[in-house]
């Protein structure tokens, strides 16, 4: 019996396939759009998964501006920062940070669901977010994926 072929192999930096991905958040709800993204960046979807290496594509989202939330919550949910000052604590809804830069809100929704470590800053180094249909990472050739088909 060959014990070499029972091996489980890690992924390192050299040996991850990395691959470009454009992702349309058109009519998306983004919770759950934020979540799938978030997998794409981790590598979850694929076999070879590694969780203390970065093995996630490289994700670019178009119509950022297009994005839904159900319910109350443009009005109702409340992000709250704080600036390190007495009486510094400062709250912002869904709304007021859409009307600001709608990619600003889909970056902070996926950056709560990825790990916070250093590499899940490094994760996030590779989500690009745009407003419009147009991107400018048409050098890298990127493939486009339904993110309704993952799960």
């Amino acid at each position: 019996m060959d014990t070499l072929s029972y091996k489980t192999l890690s992924v390192n930096k050299e040996t991850a396939k990395k691959e470009w991905v454009v992702v349309d958040a058109t009519d998306q709800v983004l919770g759950r759009f934020a979540s799938k993204v978030a997998k794409l960046l981790r590598g979850k979807y694929k076999p070879s998964f590694t969780p203390h290496v970065d093995c996630g594509d490289n994700v670019i989202i178009i119509n950022a501006d297009k994005v839904k939330l159900t319910g109350k919550k443009w009005t109702d949910k409340i992000y709250l920062s704080y600036t390190g000052y007495p009486g510094g604590q400062r709250e912002t809804t869904p709304e007021r940070l859409f009307k600001q830069n709608p990619e600003k809100l889909v970056r902070k929704v996926i950056k709560g669901m990825v790990p916070k470590t250093k590499l899940g800053a490094v994760q996030m180094n590779n989500l690009y977010i745009y407003s419009g249909t147009e991107h400018d990472k048409a050098a890298q050739q990127p493939k486009v994926i339904d993110i309704n088909k993952l799960k």
